[in-house]
């Protein structure tokens, strides 16, 4: 009998993160520099900045109580904003709970995000022109609806390709492996990224998996996988643009895994990061950040200063006070609506069972 040496079978590339720009806000790799004008540039800077200040207001409301569920987003605007800077109107996001900001840019009403997160009917209507679904609750769930998507894309022979997100926790689910797969086999166009905030709740990422890398993960299924410094909204963004190209030239999907750092907690609703973290470890991260190193950079270029962000920040409240004014005068839900809402035809049982909450004011 042949022995087998199972090392041979492990895929543990030497891969180094692809980053463009680093900590300080220097271009280290030129070549890999996106093809953005001093006003995109400007522009991916304001939505990362945007997202920064919907994170600390949408914590503030949550305490108040005039939010439900919240997942905090501070650390990742690189990861978010850049990648969703490379999707187009067409294409079509599958959210995942902590990628409301990506939803909002890509046009769903910010005011139907807040009623999303109370609960309320109207934060699942997504608008015509607007090709995504609701955020999904259940981890990485996503993924195997969007290999669906995709190969619809495919079928239509439409340009387009479908997003979706997860987290370095998704990765260990069966979703996960089954969607990539089935993407894979079929060549759809659809970008799979995992936002490794190192964390899966409390569970670190180095005891979910024995794999190297994350990103190495597609190699199973036979799809290109690429790391890249999820704190270097350039490096997200290019590889992000590049990996659509890729996709919507026929050569099936990509995943990209981003590493990155999420400074608050998992949730807001009950999650305590420093049972799991230390301070150093969030010290460190907080020296990557992508705001900080982006904003240097952009300072350097003299393309931002201090009045321009005071006045975007002052901009950005007013529009998160007039989304949440819109939320907070949604008509009350009714019991009603909930049988209404259910059915498309609806039936004579489910009829009668309207007729009574509605004589009873419900």
């Amino acid at each position: 009998m042949t022995k087998i040496d199972f090392n041979n079978y492990m895929n543990q590339p030497n891969m180094k993160p692809i980053q463009v720009m680093n900590e300080k806000g220097e271009i280290v790799n030129q070549d890999l520099f996106p093809d953005l004008t001093d006003d995109q540039l400007v522009d991916l800077f304001k939505k990362m900045l945007w997202e920064r200040i919907l994170n600390e207001r949408s914590t503030k409301l949550n305490r108040q109580g005039r939010l439900g569920f919240y997942a905090p987003t501070a650390g990742e605007e690189a990861s978010e904003m850049g990648s969703s800077y490379a999707m187009e109107k067409e294409d079509f996001l599958l959210p995942a709970y902590r990628d409301i900001p990506q939803l909002v840019q890509h046009g769903f009403p910010l005011d139907r995000a807040f009623l999303w997160s109370i609960g309320h009917y109207m934060g699942g209507q997504i608008p015509d022109d607007v090709h995504a679904t609701t955020p999904q609750i259940v981890v990485a769930s996503a993924t195997v609806q969007t290999a669906g998507v995709a190969l619809g894309l495919k079928k239509k022979k439409s340009p387009t390709v479908a997003y979706t997100y997860t987290g370095d926790g998704g990765t260990s689910e069966g979703d996960f492996y089954e969607g990539i797969n089935f993407a894979g086999e079929f060549k759809v166009p659809a970008l799979f990224f995992v936002q490794n905030n190192g964390y899966a709740i409390s569970v670190p990422r180095r005891k979910q998996t024995a794999a190297q890398t994350l990103a190495q993960k597609g190699v199973a299924v036979g799809i290109p996988g690429i790391q890249v410094d999820g704190m270097d909204a350039l490096a997200v963004y290019m590889v992000a643009k590049a990996a659509r190209e890729w996709a919507v030239a026929g050569n099936g999907p990509v995943l990209i895994e981003t590493l990155t750092y999420r400074y608050g907690p998992h949730t807001l609703s009950g999650d305590d990061p420093k049972r799991y973290r230390t301070a150093d470890e969030e010290e460190e991260w907080r020296k990557k950040d992508p705001l900080i190193r982006f904003r240097t950079y952009l300072d350097h270029k003299g393309l931002w200063n201090e009045d321009m962000e005071k006045n975007w920040e002052e901009a950005v409240n007013k529009e998160i006070d007039a989304a949440m004014e819109t939320a907070e005068n949604a008509p009350q839900q009714k019991v009603s609506d909930f049988y209404k809402l259910s059915y498309s035809e609806i039936p004579e049982s489910i009829q009668a069972k309207i007729d009574e909450c509605e004589k009873e004011g419900k």
